[in-house]
């Protein structure tokens, strides 16, 4: 057999689970969470700005 070749025997006869576990998944609503997020800034809008533009350099 060449290079991509491959056995025709092998493909005809493969078996597949196709049987669905209920227990196997991840329950959509499972981690959903209520509630506020707030944040406060002691920083002003210049002072955020030069921030960034440090880290910026800096990468």
């Amino acid at each position: 057999m060449g290079f991509g070749s491959y056995d025709e025997s092998e493909q005809e006869n493969q078996e597949y689970d196709t049987e669905i576990d209920e227990d196997d998944g991840v329950t959509a609503a499972e981690n959903t969470h209520d509630g506020d997020v707030e944040y406060e800034f002691n920083a002003s809008n210049d002072e955020l700005l030069d921030r960034l533009k440090e880290i910026k350099e800096n990468t």
